[in-house]
């Protein structure tokens, strides 16, 4: 454990909190992908399958069993609770289009050729571009309210902060692990563009206007 981590473990739960209370105060899902909020459940499955088998720390345990427990909290508000506030028509990416070839590539490229390693480095491999639906669906609508980009903000900021994580893991402990950098950066470099306008422009609703991104000023929500 180390600064950068706990950051970036804080942020995650930040981003995930962001979204519930979104979701539960506005009594809405719009301007929220379910495919993506799917892909995120699977990931956390498939990489936390030792939850009742290993133990670490409480710590550990704790939030391997929030991230499940929430992830399917989000997709049952989607598709049940507040089912008839989603946009199912705008939330088009064929997320099959990600889950085959991370599959793929989790078969041909792991550590060690066993079922658990397999499924951690399919997890692996699938977050890094499990947000793709919803940025997609942001394209297409033309515009992400606040609370979405502070929820975008707070997830990618957790995926630039393990960068961080790993490279003092290799500088102090010698670790170094390719496979969850490579999918660390390529994750953070999907969000970049994002990044830089919401810093820059500051607190608004995300615009896409002739295919460029653009802040409008809009009120947090109220909580």
């Amino acid at each position: 454990m180390n600064v950068f981590r706990l950051v970036g473990d804080m942020s995650h739960l930040l981003a995930i909190l962001i979204l519930l209370l979104k979701m539960w105060k506005t009594r809405s899902v719009a301007g929220i992908s379910g495919k993506s909020q799917i892909l995120f459940a699977m990931v956390f499955v498939t990489r936390y399958l030792d939850l009742f088998t290993s133990f670490i720390s409480v710590y550990n345990t704790s939030m391997k069993l929030f991230f499940v427990v929430s992830s399917f909290l989000t997709v049952y508000l989607m598709y049940f609770k507040f089912k008839a506030t989603y946009d199912s028509n705008h939330d088009t990416f064929r997320v099959l289009f990600l889950i085959a070839p991370v599959g793929g590539l989790a078969f041909l490229v792991n550590h060690e050729f066993s079922p658990m390693e397999i499924l951690w480095t399919f997890s692996i491999y699938l977050e890094s571009v499990a947000i793709l639906p919803q940025l997609f669906m942001v394209s297409k609508t033309g515009e992400a309210e606040t609370i979405t980009s502070h929820y975008l903000f707070a997830l990618g900021s957790y995926r630039g902060l393990y960068l961080f994580n790993w490279l003092y893991r290799y500088y102090f402990d010698g670790f170094f692990d390719l496979i969850a950098v490579v999918a660390g950066v390529v994750q953070t470099i999907l969000y970049c563009d994002f990044f830089y306008l919401y810093i820059t422009k500051g607190k608004g609703s995300l615009l896409f206007t002739n295919n460029e991104i653009v802040f409008k000023d809009a009120p947090l929500l109220e909580v």
